[in-house]
């Protein structure tokens, strides 16, 4: 199946309502670009359980605070563009920012919950409501009946899930696992900032988590030592500059002193310039 290449809104509507129309399905697969392996789980996963896949590549400015990396995100959509069409995917949407957001734009949507205060939420302030509102458009756009998220950025996941619901969207949000690297890395689009050197010594966020999940399965449930676990191991890379390690429920992302309930141990770390993020699922 050759990719189709949309760039408007309107087109990419009228591929979605002719699909739904003939009874079809729509998984959709929302991505800033710069694809690699892990979002090509995300489309594999869609494939199972949709019957048209479609993907976004979009940077999407409001998401990103002033200071952050827009300008210089990875881009190389050639390159997207042959990943998705050798999975099969059926359509991608590459809009321009003026085409999402044109002159007279003015509606956002501003997810206020506990959710997007901590976390991520507690040191990029703007960010959620960027996401929130771009994901509400593309779900608009597309009609999508479920649409597919990388358990990486779980956080986000919790904060869609929690839109999704308050506004009666009719999708579902489904999260993938993490894909990792050979050296346990999760892939990521910002693992091209990095050099040989600090992708050797990035491989410790995963290692560290390995660490306290070690200990959760060996019968540890206090928040404080598998915090500690993560950051003792942390510490022995001198690249390494924790920004945060965290322990909280989840979805709901409360604090919480000991794991009694599905939790996630989450953890920012920057590698030199670089800020990568990362987690564990712990399940008692």
């Amino acid at each position: 199946m050759k990719l189709k290449v949309f760039t408007k809104v309107k087109e990419m509507q009228e591929f979605c309502r002719a699909a739904k129309g003939a009874g079809k399905t729509i998984g959709l697969c929302p991505t800033m670009g710069a694809l690699h392996e892990g979002h090509m789980t995300l489309m594999r996963a869609a494939k199972k359980a949709a019957d048209v896949v479609v993907a976004s590549v979009f940077v999407n400015p409001v998401q990103f605070a002033p200071g952050e990396d827009y300008e210089k995100y990875p881009r190389a959509f050639a390159a997207d563009c042959a990943l998705l069409e050798q999975e099969g995917v059926a359509a991608v949407f590459h809009p321009a920012p003026e085409e999402m957001y044109p002159d007279e734009f003015g509606s956002y949507v501003s997810v206020e919950s506990h959710v997007t205060q901590v976390l991520e939420g507690a040191r990029r302030p703007t960010h959620f409501r960027g996401v929130a509102t771009v994901l509400t458009k593309l779900f608009a756009i597309t009609g999508a009946d479920r649409a597919f998220f990388g358990q990486k950025d779980a956080q986000q996941v919790a904060v869609v899930r929690s839109f999704v619901r308050d506004l009666n969207l009719p999708v579902e949000i489904v999260m993938v696992p993490i894909c990792r690297e050979a050296s346990g890395l999760a892939r990521s689009s910002r693992n091209a900032y990095l050099s040989g050197e600090e992708r050797t010594a990035a491989a410790v966020l995963s290692r560290s988590l390995g660490r306290a999940k070690e200990a959760f399965a060996a019968g540890e449930r206090d928040a404080k030592a598998l915090k500690a676990a993560v950051t003792e191991e942390l510490k022995k890379e001198p690249l390494a500059r924790i920004d945060y390690v965290a322990l909280t429920t989840f979805p709901a992302l409360m604090e919480t002193k000991t794991v009694t309930e599905e939790s996630l141990l989450s953890l920012a770390v920057f590698i030199g310039a670089t800020r990568l993020i990362d987690n564990v699922i712990l399940e008692p």
